[in-house]
């Protein structure tokens, strides 16, 4: 007859259990600082407007980046991997979600989308080598309007030159431009020169152009360049001041139908740009990073449109210029 035994608490097998709980709860608690970090990514991600912008401009240097937040996903994951961690491995999910809540429309946009206009936008740069060869890239894309920015009176004639065969209309102000296979009205400067620039400065323009579909009021603006200072951080209190007058330019447009094309030196995510986004829409189907050209890491260049929708935007391949050009399509 068998006779039962109770367990030898001495038995190696008896105690492989309690250490191997051990090593989990301590590889949990060393995980503790990844979910931290898990979480401060996905609050970053989904409440950036409540990263103050009062010192540096922490807040507008971080919605510049901000598609760029979801690098650290993988990072986590693999740190977690590392420490074995359970419980920091599962708290990855949560950046990753509210990553793909913030960007998940950005998909590949539809490329046969109907459309009225193919605008293209570049920033040419006051130093380009070959303003010819750049105007020819230009058209390789058949657009319907073309805007320069930082045209300097040398290199007008060749952008000029180049581009008149197709696009026989345009108009300058200042160092900013527009070609367009439709007549040109009414171009004048809009002045939103910031208050701290006391220099000679015009870059912003407005013109009315005669569509087959009607007419549209496009504007032509060129915001200024933004700094990382030790003094001031992310010095962005220019182009603020520069995009507030925009903005008001903008509400102030008495035709409905509406589109702006600039160099705008920040981010649809940038709060700096608020009182132009808040009247004026794009497509964000594409990241269509545009600057630096050299390694792009944010799409500082833009098309948007009002009373219009822009339908698909994506960048051009390099220049002679320091930012690479945007098309986009535009619904009338």
């Amino acid at each position: 007859m068998d006779t039962l035994t109770a367990p030898d608490p001495t038995s190696p097998h008896r105690r492989r259990w309690p250490s191997a709980l051990r090593r989990l709860r301590a590889s949990d608690r060393r995980g503790w600082l990844l979910v931290a970090l898990s979480v401060l990514v996905a609050g970053l991600l989904l409440f950036h407007r409540a990263v103050p912008n009062t010192v540096g401009h922490l807040g507008s240097l971080l919605e510049s980046l901000l598609p760029w937040l979801g690098l650290a996903v993988p990072v986590l994951a693999g740190l977690a991997l590392l420490r074995r961690s359970a419980v920091a491995l599962a708290a990855v999910v949560v950046p990753a979600a509210a990553w793909l809540h913030t960007f998940g429309a950005t998909l590949p946009p539809d490329p046969a989308a109907p459309h009225d206009l193919t605008v293209v936008q570049h920033n040419v740069s006051d130093e380009n080598p070959d303003p010819a060869g750049t105007a020819k890239a230009l058209l390789a894309a058949a657009p319907d309007l073309v805007a320069l920015e930082e045209v300097t009176p040398l290199a007008l004639r060749a952008y000029a030159a180049e581009l008149a065969g197709r696009l026989p209309y345009h108009a300058v102000e200042g160092t900013v431009g527009l070609w367009s296979r439709y007549p040109i009205s009414g171009a004048r400067l809009v002045e939103i020169r910031p208050r701290a620039i006391v220099a000679e400065w015009s870059r912003g323009m407005r013109a009315t152009v005669h569509t087959p579909h009607g007419d549209v009021a496009v504007y032509v603006a060129h915001l200024p360049s933004l700094r990382l200072r030790p003094t001031d951080g992310f010095g962005s209190t220019t182009r603020d001041d520069s995009a507030a007058q925009l903005g008001a330019a903008l509400a102030a447009e008495p035709l409905p139908r509406l589109i702006l094309i600039g160099d705008l030196n920040g981010t649809v995510d940038d709060r700096g740009l608020r009182p132009v986004t808040a009247q004026v829409g794009t497509d964000r189907s594409d990241f269509a990073f545009s600057w630096p050209a050299a390694a792009p890491v944010a799409r500082i260049d833009h098309v948007m449109a009002r009373t219009a929708q822009v339908v698909r935007a994506w960048s051009l391949p390099r220049t002679g210029s320091d930012h690479l050009p945007l098309a986009a399509r535009v619904r009338l």
